[in-house]
């Protein structure tokens, strides 16, 4: 891993890198913590980095910044797939590489940061990991399903249908499959997983989207 931070109490990196799945104690409660604490901290860098910006403007760059797929990209930029401790279920699903967990352990490393060196060590670490991202967010894009309809609609194209496959996990911790069908240019079926059938239907769009533009 490339932490960037020295751990007086290995412990807590341990429980942080710990997901549910492998049983307990595990991560969840620190992803609590670990979230407010992301929010506040990216809420003052942009305060400070945006002085022209609005309320509004502020609040959809945060949500960029802090959405699960950007946290999970921290996560991977940190290397904290290969380090996580999961149930074998999700090591055969291939858990270490979902957004959905990778995000919920950089939630949980924040936090566990916070608790071991107090919150101004972690204040630095988030400033120091936030930097290059805060420096290249802009307008939020469209979502995948958004472009999606926009790309068929454009070529007169039939909408796509997503089909819900399975929802799995328990009830604060829900998983969903989702699968994107297109009818034209040509039938195919695109899937995704997420924490919601929202976020899954997106996933799946994406794929779909990346698909269509590798084969005009």
């Amino acid at each position: 891993m490339k932490l960037g931070y020295r751990f007086a109490d290995a412990s807590l990196l341990q429980l942080a890198l710990t997901h549910r799945s492998a049983g307990r104690p595990n991560n969840e409660r620190l992803e609590f913590l670990g979230d407010a604490l992301v929010n506040l901290v990216v809420a003052e860098m942009l305060f400070e980095s945006r002085p022209p910006a609005n309320e509004g403007e502020l609040s959809r760059l945060r949500a960029q910044l802090v959405s699960e797929p950007a946290l999970a990209e921290r996560a991977r930029g940190l290397q904290l797939g290969d380090a996580l401790k999961l149930g074998s279920g999700e090591l055969k699903s291939g858990g270490f590489r979902r957004d959905s967990i990778l995000a919920d352990a950089f939630e949980a490393l924040v936090a566990a940061i916070y608790i071991d060196g107090g919150f101004q060590a972690c204040r630095d670490w988030l400033r120091a990991v936030f930097a290059e991202p805060l420096a290249t967010v802009g307008p939020p894009q469209k979502d995948p399903k958004t472009r999606l309809q926009e790309w068929l609609q454009a070529r007169g194209l039939p909408l796509p249908q997503y089909e819900l496959l399975a929802e799995r996990g328990e009830e604060h911790a829900r998983e969903f499959d989702v699968a994107c069908v297109l009818e034209q240019p040509f039938v195919a079926r695109f899937e995704g997983s997420g924490g919601s059938r929202r976020a899954a239907e997106q996933i799946a769009a994406e794929m779909a989207l990346d698909f269509l533009c590798d084969h005009p």
